[in-house]
C-alpha cells in the first residue's frame, strides 16, 4: 500500500512535489491533524485523519467525516507527535511506501523531530520520503542505495549517527571511496549528480540523503 501522508508544517510547491503528485496512482491519503487542510488544498480527500485535532475546527472534522474520512482522535497530552502517530498507523495497516508532505518549515523543533522520526527502528522496513518543494529527503541505512534523478541535481549526505562508515559513491562529482563521514562537519553537503543515476554504498551508521532538483 502506498501512502501520501500530510503533516501540519508548511506545504511548499516545487519540482519534487509536483512530480510526485503527477505520478501517484490512487494512493491512500493519511493526514496528521491539520495536514488534512493541505490535502484538501490540493483537491485530495483524506481517508484517515489522526491526532489530537487541535489544528482543525469541529466543522473541519465533521466535513471530513461526512466525506468518508476515518477520524482517530488522541488526547492532547500524549508522548507522540501527531506525525509519529500517523506513521505508526501506517505501519500497523501494512504500508510499505510513504511520502510525507508538509513535514518541514514553521516550528524548527517540529522540523528536526520529524526528520529524526525516520531513524526509529519500527519504521526501518518502510520506504519513507519527505517531499518538500524541490527536495526529496530519505534515510539511508547500511547497504547499497540507488539515486534516480537528473544530471546536475544536488545531493547531500548528512550523518545522523556519530559516524557513517565505509561510504563509497558512484556517479557523483565528489566521490567517496570507503570513507567515513562523522557527525558535525559538512563535508557531505552539495555534491552533484554526473548522470541520471548515482549510487551510495556504506557499511555502518545512518545517512540522511537530501536530493534537490537542479543546482541548489
Amino acid at each position: 500500500m502506498n501512502v501520501l501522508l500530510f503533516a501540519n508544517g508548511e506545504l511548499n510547491r516545487g519540482v519534487m512535489l509536483d512530480r510526485l503528485l503527477a505520478s501517484v496512482d490512487s494512493p491512500r491519503i493519511v493526514c496528521a491533524d491539520g495536514g488534512a487542510l493541505h490535502a484538501r488544498a490540493l483537491g485530495l480527500s483524506p481517508h484517515t485523519i489522526i491526532g489530537d485535532l487541535d489544528s482543525l475546527t469541529d466543522e473541519d472534522v465533521e466535513r471530513n467525516r461526512a466525506a468518508g474520512a476515518e477520524i482517530i482522535r488522541h488526547p492532547a497530552e500524549k508522548d507522540e507527535t501527531d506525525l509519529e502517530l500517523a506513521l505508526c498507523y501506517c505501519r500497523q495497516t501494512g504500508a510499505k511506501s510513504i511520502q510525507i508532505l508538509g513535514a518541514l518549515g514553521g516550528r524548527f523543533d517540529q522540523t528536526i523531530a520529524n526528520i529524526f522520526l525516520l531513524t526509529l527502528p519500527d519504521f526501518r522496513d518502510m520506504r519513507i520520503e519527505i517531499i518538500d518543494g524541490d527536495q526529496a529527503i530519505r534515510l539511508l541505512r547500511p547497504g547499497s542505495h540507488q539515486i534516480d534523478g537528473e544530471r546536475g541535481d544536488t545531493i547531500s549526505l548528512i550523518p545522523l549517527s556519530s559516524e557513517a562508515e565505509g561510504i563509497t559513491t558512484r556517479g557523483l562529482h565528489f566521490s567517496l571511496a570507503e570513507e567515513t563521514l562523522p557527525l558535525g562537519p559538512a563535508r557531505g553537503i552539495s555534491n552533484v549528480m554526473l548522470a541520471d543515476e548515482a549510487t551510495v554504498n556504506f557499511t555502518d551508521g545512518l545517512l540522511l540523503l537530501v536530493h534537490t532538483s537542479g543546482r541548489a
